[in-house]
C-alpha cells in the first residue's frame, strides 16, 4: 500500500513547528507570507480548472449530483453525527477538525487515476472531481459557517470577508485570466507544482507553529489520536460502501459506480488545507490534522480497492476511457488533492 511521500513531508514541516515555531516578528512574518500562498494556490487552482470541459460533462449530471451529495450531504450528516463520540473517542477540538474534515470538496487527480486503475468511467471522474472543487469554493465556507458557528475560528462578518478575499477572489481571477496564463502554467507545470507543494507546507509551518506557542498540543494524547483513526477508519469504510452499493442502487453501471465510489469517499487535503488556515485561524493545527491522517487513510486503501476492481471479470468487457483528455481538463492540478 503506497505512502504518499508529500505526506512525510507534512509531517516533517509538523515536527519542525513543534521544535522551532515562529514567535514574535517571525511569526507575522510566516503568518503574511502564509495568506499570500493561499491566494496564489486559489489563483493556480482556478487557472487549471478547465470550466468548459466541466460543464460539457453536464451531460451526465445524475452522476454529478449523486458526487455532490456524497460530498456535500452524506458526509458532513455522518460528520454531525459523529458528535456522539464526544467525549468518549474525541475531544472537542478533535470533533471539530473532523466535522471540517467531511465539508471538504473531494479530489481530482486521485480520483482519475484510481478511477483510470479500476477501468472506470474516467471522464466522469475527470467532471466530477472539477464540479466538487468548483462548488467547495463557496460551499464549504458556508457550511463550515452553519455548522461550526463561532466555535471554529471565530465565524463572523470578518471572517467571510476573509474567506473571500483570500479563497474565492483569486479564484474567480485565475478563471477569468486563464485564457492568457493557462498556456504558461501548463508548459510550467511541474515546477508550480512545486510551489504548490510549497505553499502548503508553510500553511501547515504556521498553523502548526500558533498552536504550539499556544499550548494547544497538550490536549491530544495518543489515546486521543488512536480514537480518531479508528473512527476516520469507520467514516471511509462507510462512504466507500455507500457509494458503491448506493449507486447501484440508483441504477448506474460499473463504470460509473466506480467514478462515484472514488470521486464520492475522497477529501482533497490540497483544498482544506488552505482553507482551514483561512477560516480557523490560530486553531487551525488541530483542525487540519483530522484531514490530513484521512489523506493518507483513503490512499492507501483506495489504491487496493482500485487494484481489485482491475481484475473484476466485467473490467475486461468495459475498458476505461483514454486519460489523455483528462490531463487537459484539469490541467494535471496539485497532485496531493
Amino acid at each position: 500500500m503506497p505512502v504518499d511521500p508529500y505526506i512525510l513531508l507534512l509531517l516533517g514541516t509538523v515536527g519542525l513547528a513543534a521544535l522551532l515555531p515562529a514567535r514574535g516578528t517571525a511569526a507575522d512574518v510566516a503568518s503574511g507570507a502564509s495568506t499570500a500562498a493561499i491566494a496564489l494556490l486559489f489563483f493556480l487552482y482556478g487557472v487549471r480548472l478547465s470550466t468548459r470541459e466541466a460543464l460539457e460533462g453536464l451531460k451526465h449530471w445524475r452522476l454529478h449530483v449523486t458526487v455532490l451529495a456524497a460530498t456535500f450531504v452524506v458526509f458532513p450528516l455522518l460528520g454531525l453525527a459523529a458528535r456522539g463520540l464526544v467525549p468518549v473517542f474525541l475531544t472537542h477540538p478533535l470533533y471539530q477538525g473532523l466535522l471540517f474534515l467531511t465539508l471538504v470538496p473531494s479530489t481530482i487527480q486521485s480520483s482519475i487515476a484510481f478511477t483510470s486503475i479500476a477501468r472506470g468511467n474516467v471522464p466522469a471522474a475527470i467532471c466530477a472531481g472539477s464540479f466538487s472543487s468548483l462548488v467547495g469554493i463557496v460551499l464549504t465556507p458556508l457550511l463550515a459557517a452553519a455548522l461550526l458557528g463561532n466555535s471554529g475560528g471565530g465565524f463572523s462578518a470578518d471572517s467571510l470577508i476573509r474567506i473571500v478575499l483570500q479563497l474565492l477572489v483569486p479564484f474567480v481571477a485565475g478563471q477569468l485570466l486563464r485564457r492568457w496564463v493557462g498556456p504558461f502554467v501548463a508548459r510550467h507545470r511541474k515546477v508550480l507544482g512545486l510551489v504548490d507543494r510549497g505553499s502548503i507546507l508553510l500553511v501547515v509551518y504556521t498553523a502548526f507553529s500558533e498552536g504550539v506557542v499556544q499550548g494547544i498540543w497538550h490536549q491530544v494524547s495518543p489515546a486521543r489520536l488512536g480514537g480518531l483513526l479508528v473512527v476516520e477508519a469507520a467514516l471511509l469504510a462507510l462512504m466507500l460502501a455507500l457509494t458503491w452499493y448506493g449507486g447501484k442502487v440508483l441504477g448506474f453501471g460499473r463504470a460509473d459506480r466506480i467514478a462515484i465510489q472514488f470521486a464520492g469517499s475522497k477529501k482533497s487535503l490540497a483544498s482544506g488545507l488552505p482553507m482551514a488556515s483561512v477560516l480557523f485561524g490560530a486553531h487551525a493545527s488541530l483542525a487540519v490534522l483530522p484531514l490530513m491522517l484521512f489523506h493518507q487513510m483513503q490512499l492507501m486503501v483506495c489504491a487496493v480497492i482500485a487494484k481489485r476492481r482491475s481484475h473484476d471479470p466485467e473490467a475486461t468487457a468495459s475498458p476505461a476511457a483514454p486519460v489523455a483528455r483528462s490531463r487537459t481538463a484539469v490541467g494535471t492540478g496539485n497532485r496531493s488533492r
